[in-house]
C-alpha cells in the first residue's frame, strides 16, 4: 500500500482487491450508497468539518500527483576551464513541453544527457521532486541480438514482465506438487493470487494493444512485428527504441532529435502522442513545424546562460527577435558609456589630483557585466565550395531508368537528362526513390535501362548517413585534414572555423561531437575537395537555422551542378530552378523552384506533399508461355474474385483517406482534442490495416 499524506487528506492507491477490504473495513456501513468503478483508481479518504470520514475515488492519474518536478539550480558545466553553461536554474513541471534551442553545440544534447542522469555537471544539481521516472531517447542503441521488434517493444514493461516470469514459475510448480493440503502450497496460491492482482492493477492485460498502437504509429506493420531487429536500418531501430520509451509512460520524458528518422505520417503521430502525453516533455529538435506544434515553453541556450520563455517555438522566434533588438540598443548604450569612461580614466590617469577618481573608475569599469549578443551574421563565413575541371554540357542522360528491390518497384520509366549548372531538388514521399536515385547517379547501385554520365564529371556526394562514418577517435582537426588535399590543406583551419569549430575546439575529439556538429564536419569535408557536381541528401539533417544560412550561401555561390534531396522548403526556397517529383513510381520534371511547384500541386508546404498515399508499383515481369496461357475455369474465378475484392479495398482506402483530410482539415493549426486525435489515431490505423490487405491480394494477383 502506497500512501501519501497531504494537508487534511490521506491518498491510498492499492489494488482493487485491497480497496474492496479497505471499503469493507472502514465504511462499510455507506456501501449501499457507493456505486464506483475501481479499476484503476484512488481513494481519497479526508475528515469533513464534523471530523467525520468522507471519501472519494478519483482516476490514478489525475493531479493529485502534480507535485512531481525537476529542480534545476545553478547547474554548470565547463571543459578545460572553458563553460559550456553557468549558473542555470530553472523547473520542469507536469504539463510542461519543452523545446530547447540555441545553435549547434550550445550544449542542447548535454544538458539532456544531465537531466537523464547520463552526465555529470561540474556543478549546481538536478533535484527531483518525488518519485519522478525520466526516459531518454539517445542516439546510440544497444539491442540484444536474436529479438524479434515485438519482443523488444516488450522490454518497456520491466515490472510487469517480472511479475509475469514469477507468474509462470509458480503456475509451472502448481502443476508438478501433489502436496494439494500443504502450507507450501496454499502460500503458493496466495503469492498467484497477489502476483495476478498486481499485474492486473499496473496494465498486465493491456500491454499487446499498447505495443502494436505504438508499433503501428511508428510506422510498423504486423508483417514487421515479428522480424528480427537485426534485420532493420539504424532509423528503424531508432523507431524501436522510441516505441519503448513512450509504452515506459515515464513522468517526464527527453527527446533528442526524435524526429529524424521518422515519415510525415509517422511525425504527425507522435505529435499528437507527445500532446496527449501525461507527463513533461523536453525536446532537442531542429524540425520547427513539429516544436511549434508539440511545445508550451522554449528553453534558449545561448551565450553560456538560458532564456525561458513561456511560448511555443514559432511564437519564441518572434520574442527572441524583439529581445534581441533591444539588446543590441542596451550593448550600443553601454559600449558607449564605456568609450566615455575610458576617456575620462586617459585623461586624469596622470595627473596627481585627479588619480584617485581616476582608479575609481577602472575600479568601477572593470566591475561593469558586459552585454553579449549572440553573433548571427553569417555574411563573414566565407565558405564556398570549388568546382574542379569543366564538365561537358549534358551531366546525365537517362532513358527507360528503372529500378525495384526485392518485389517492390520504386520507380520506372524515367527519362531525364541533367545540364552542367543545374539547381535540382529532389522531392516526394519516403520511400519513392529520392536516396535511390541519387546513389545510381553517384555509381553506388545498379539499374535497369540506360544512363549515360558525360565527360569529366567529378562527383561529390554526401549521404544521409554522411556523418555516421565519421572517425570517433580522432579530433576534428584530423578528420578534416585526412580529407584534405595538397591545395586544401592550407585552408582547413579557416574552413573549420567557418563552420564555428574555432580555436581549441578542434582538438575536441569526433566521438563528443552532437549530432550538428558531426554533419557540419562531414560538410566542412566535403569542401577540402574539388567537385563539379553535388549531390546531396539531407543536408540540413541536425543543422541548426545559422548553420543552414552558410550552408544555403555556399551553395547559391557554387557555380557547378547541384542535386538536393531535401523536406525542407525554406532551405529549397531560392535555391533550386528546377524540381523532380518523385510519386507512384515515375519521375516528373517542374521547372521553377519549390515555391512554383508548390503552386502548382496547389498544397501549402511539404508535409501536405508528403501525406499524400502512394501508389505500390509491382514489379513487371516477363510474359512467359504459362502466364499467356488461358486459365482453367477455376482460376479465372478466383482471380475475379480477387480484383473485386482489390476493387472494393480501393473503395475503402478511398473513404478513409477523405475522413482523414477532414479531420486534418477540423484541427485548424489548433492543438486538437483528446477526442479528436483518439478519432484521428483509429482511423490511421484502419487505414493501415486497408493497405496491408490490399498489399496482401495486390501480391496474390502478381504471382
Amino acid at each position: 500500500m502506497d500512501k501519501n499524506h497531504t494537508r487534511g487528506f490521506i491518498i491510498f492507491s492499492i489494488s482493487p482487491v485491497k480497496l474492496y477490504l479497505l471499503i469493507e473495513l472502514f465504511v462499510f456501513h455507506f456501501l449501499n450508497q457507493l456505486q464506483i468503478d475501481i479499476n484503476n483508481r484512488i481513494i481519497v479518504l479526508h475528515y469533513d468539518k464534523q471530523r467525520r470520514i468522507k471519501f472519494k475515488t478519483v482516476p490514478l492519474h489525475v493531479e493529485n500527483f502534480k507535485g512531481k518536478m525537476i529542480l534545476v539550480q545553478n547547474l554548470g558545466l565547463h571543459f578545460a576551464g572553458t563553460y559550456l553553461f553557468e549558473n542555470v536554474n530553472f523547473r520542469i513541471n507536469k504539463n510542461d513541453r519543452i523545446g530547447l534551442a540555441g545553435k549547434n553545440g550550445a550544449g542542447k544534447s548535454t544538458l539532456l544527457k544531465i537531466l537523464a542522469g547520463e552526465q555529470p555537471s561540474t556543478e549546481g544539481s538536478v533535484e527531483k521532486e518525488g518519485e519522478v521516472r525520466i526516459g531518454f531517447l539517445k542516439q546510440d542503441l544497444d539491442f540484444e541480438k536474436g529479438r524479434t521488434v515485438w519482443d523488444e517493444a516488450k522490454q518497456a514493461f520491466k515490472e510487469l514482465n517480472k511479475i509475469n516470469d514469477k507468474i509462470d514459475k509458480i503456475n509451472h510448480e502448481l502443476a508438478t506438487r501433489t502436496d494439494y493440503e500443504s502450507e507450501g502450497y496454499h502460500k503458493l496460491i496466495h503469492d498467484l493470487t497477489d502476483l495476478t492482482d498486481r499485474f492486473s492493477h499496473l496494465g498486465g492485460y493491456n500491454t499487446e494493444g499498447e505495443i502494436e498502437k505504438i508499433l503501428k504509429g511508428l510506422g510498423f506493420k504486423e508483417s514487421d512485428f515479428e522480424k528480427l531487429t537485426d534485420d532493420f536500418s539504424g532509423g528503424w531501430r531508432m523507431r524501436i527504441e522510441l516505441a519503448k520509451l513512450l509504452l515506459e509512460e515515464n513522468d517526464v520524458l527527453l527527446l533528442d532529435e526524435p524526429t529524424n528518422h521518422l515519415d510525415i505520417e509517422s511525425i504527425i503521430w507522435l505529435e499528437g502522442f507527445l500532446i496527449n502525453y501525461r507527463g513533461a516533455v523536453v525536446l532537442v529538435s531542429h524540425d520547427k513545424q513539429f516544436l511549434t506544434n508539440v511545445t508550451n515553453r522554449t528553453i534558449e541556450i545561448s551565450n553560456r546562460s538560458i532564456q525561458d520563455y513561456k511560448v511555443n517555438y514559432t511564437k519564441y522566434l518572434i520574442l527572441r527577435q524583439e529581445r534581441k533588438e533591444k539588446l543590441l540598443q542596451s550593448q550600443k548604450n553601454q559600449e558607449q558609456e564605456i568609450k566615455r569612461t575610458e576617456q575620462l580614466i586617459e585623461k586624469f590617469r596622470y595627473k596627481a589630483s585627479k588619480a584617485a577618481f581616476a582608479q575609481s573608475l577602472i575600479k568601477k569599469l572593470d566591475k561593469v557585466e558586459r552585454i553579449e549578443v549572440e553573433d548571427e551574421d553569417i555574411t563573414r563565413f566565407n565558405i564556398r565550395f570549388e568546382p574542379s575541371v569543366t564538365p561537358g554540357k549534358v551531366l546525365f542522360k537517362a532513358e527507360n531508368l528503372s529500378k525495384s528491390f526485392d518485389g517492390y518497384q520504386v520507380f520506372q520509366h524515367a527519362d531525364f537528362y541533367i545540364e552542367r549548372g543545374e539547381k535540382i531538388a529532389f522531392v516526394g514521399q519516403n520511400g519513392q526513390g529520392k536516396t535511390t536515385l541519387a546513389k545510381i547517379l553517384d555509381g553506388i547501385l545498379p539499374y535497369d535501362g540506360t544512363l549515360e554520365i558525360g565527360h569529366n564529371v567529378q562527383i561529390g556526394y554526401f549521404a544521409q548517413n554522411q556523418a555516421e562514418v565519421l572517425d570517433g577517435n580522432k579530433t576534428i582537426l584530423e578528420e578534416a585534414e585526412d580529407s584534405a588535399t595538397e591545395e586544401s590543406r592550407p585552408r582547413v583551419r579557416d574552413l573549420l572555423g567557418s563552420f564555428l569549430f574555432q580555436g581549441d575546439e578542434v582538438q575536441k575529439k569526433v566521438s563528443v561531437l552532437s549530432g550538428g556538429e558531426r554533419n557540419r564536419l562531414a560538410l566542412c569535408k566535403l569542401l577540402l575537395r574539388p567537385f563539379n557536381t553535388l549531390i546531396m541528401d539531407e543536408p540540413t539533417n541536425h543543422l541548426d537555422l545559422q548553420s543552414k544560412a552558410i550552408l544555403k550561401q555556399a551553395l547559391k555561390n557554387y557555380q557547378g551542378t547541384l542535386i538536393l534531396v531535401s523536406h525542407d522548403r525554406e532551405f529549397l526556397d531560392g535555391l533550386a530552378n528546377k524540381i523532380f517529383e518523385f510519386r507512384n513510381g515515375e519521375i516528373k520534371e517542374f521547372l521553377g523552384g519549390i515555391t512554383e511547384y508548390l503552386d502548382y500541386r496547389k498544397k501549402e508546404n511539404m508535409r501536405e506533399v508528403d501525406l499524400e498515399k502512394p501508389v505500390a508499383q509491382p514489379v513487371p515481369k516477363t510474359p512467359t508461355n504459362a502466364s499467356k496461357s488461358k486459365g482453367a475455369p477455376l482460376e479465372d474465378k478466383e482471380r475475379k474474385a480477387l480484383e473485386n475484392k482489390l476493387s472494393k479495398l480501393e473503395n475503402e482506402i478511398e473513404q478513409v483517406e477523405d475522413q482523414i483530410k477532414k479531420i486534418e482539415a477540423s484541427f485548424s493549426g489548433e492543438n486538437p482534442t483528446e477526442e479528436q486525435l483518439k478519432k484521428y489515431v483509429d482511423i490511421k490505423e484502419k487505414l493501415a490495416s486497408l493497405n496491408t490487405d490490399w498489399e496482401k491480394i495486390f501480391k496474390q494477383l502478381n504471382e
